[in-house]
């Protein structure tokens, strides 16, 4: 179950990644002569169809995980965004593009629950954390592969980007491993029978979610914590590469290929952000952990803005950065299944998930005029990490669940 989650979730960091890395370059190719505002916005724009597919599919497809299973669900979000990566490959217009890219997110969105569900209901209670934060890892894994073949598959040429989207097939070869190899959620299987064995007719799962008050309440802080994490990603990394290339022009280096080394250290310091979240939950609570985080991703943007512009320094801000702003995502899948009950768990870890894509969607647009308004990459990466001042307050209304059980 580890094995296939973390696949399918390297694979969407791969794909998600990829755009960030060859927007510039594929924008170029669809519009000759295009300025550095109109690529900004149209990166910003495809970012944004992404997140806002992302976010429909998500909720769409972890619904459908909570009725027809978590396998079977998993192998229908790699299906498809695999057929819609190999589609982008071809894409003749910054519109199709864009319309491609929402396309896909529709299927990106739902592998994340249903295969956070699926790990959490098949390790034991004393692991499952450490398990979580190893699959989450599986996104950084997928954006330092993508980052590190873009070094080599750029200089192919000005349609060297769509080659990076026909890689992003190579998922569909899992299918065969899922089908054969994993097996379904018990957890799940026994809510199914419970379900039909029960007298009355069960509410649909969105209408579960909302009628139980503990739920709610619990769904609706960690949307807000959801929301900041996924806002302050997109935002940040969709600007870092411009900003390490420029400081790389100015001392003389070839700008592109450290844009692209920058990709590689701010996912190194992420993947160390997901793998030690586990292990940091399990010893200090899963609370403490996220007080910690959080408090981490704030710090990060201080020490951002006030690094000098030069290439080391800026690189080692931007590996702590990763730390902070991608390595937080770690308190997701850690987190969300053990607020709610079997019957509704996939149904509401994707809500929350995904919804808050769909609160961040406008985010990479605006951030471009964010940009220019506060005159700069470092201070808008500022203005960005205090937003988990939110994630703090939504904090507090949330219970701590170390050392308990999934709840039934």
């Amino acid at each position: 179950m580890l094995t296939s989650s973390f696949i399918g979730w390297m694979f969407d960091g791969f794909e998600t990644s990829t755009l960030i890395l060859v927007g510039g370059a594929a924008i170029a190719s669809l519009i000759p002569n295009a300025g550095p505002d109109e690529v900004r916005l149209s990166i910003g724009t495809a970012l944004s169809a992404t997140l806002a597919g992302w976010a429909v599919g998500g909720v769409i497809g972890s619904i459908l995980a909570d009725y027809v299973g978590r396998k079977k669900m998993l192998m229908i979000s790699i299906a498809g965004y695999c057929a819609f990566t190999a589609l982008t490959a071809a894409s003749y217009s910054i519109g199709a593009l864009i319309s491609l890219r929402f396309l896909t997110g529709l299927f990106l969105g739902s592998e994340w629950s249903t295969g956070t569900a699926l790990v959490a209901e098949t390790w034991p209670d004393h692991a499952r954390a450490k398990a979580l934060g190893v699959m989450q890892s599986g996104y950084g894994f997928g954006f330092f592969l993508a980052a590190g073949l873009w070094l080599f598959i750029q200089p192919l040429g000005p349609d060297a980007w769509r080659l990076m989207f026909v890689i992003g097939v190579l998922p569909a070869i899992a299918l065969i491993y899922i089908r054969r190899e994993v097996g379904e959620s018990k957890l799940w299987q026994e809510a199914v029978a419970e379900r039909r064995s029960a007298p009355t007719k069960r509410d649909f799962t969105v209408i579960e979610l909302l009628q139980d008050r503990e739920a709610r309440s619990r769904a609706i802080a960690t949307l807000v914590m959801a929301a900041v994490t996924v806002s302050v990603f997109y935002a940040i990394s969709a600007l870092t590469g411009p900003f390490i290339g420029a400081i790389a022009a100015k001392e003389g280096r070839h700008a592109a290929t450290w844009a692209s080394i920058s990709a590689l250290v701010y996912n190194a310091g992420a993947i160390v952000g997901y793998i030690s979240a586990g292990f940091l939950a399990e010893a200090l609570g899963r609370k403490l952990y996220m007080s910690c985080v959080f408090g981490g991703a704030i710090l990060s943007g201080i020490l951002m803005y006030l690094v000098p512009p030069a290439l080391l320094p800026s690189l080692i801000a931007v590996f702590i950065l990763g730390i902070f702003t991608l390595g937080v995502f770690s308190w997701m899948p850690i987190y969300l299944p053990e607020l709610f009950a079997t019957r509704i768990r996939a149904t509401a870890s994707g809500v929350v998930f995904n919804l808050g894509r769909l609160v961040a969607f406008p985010l990479p647009v605006l951030t471009a005029f964010l940009f220019s308004s506060l005159g700069g990459y470092q201070p808008t990466v500022l203005a960005l990490t205090c937003l988990y001042l939110l994630s703090l307050s939504a904090l507090c209304f949330l219970p701590e669940t170390k050392n308990t059980r999934l709840p039934n």
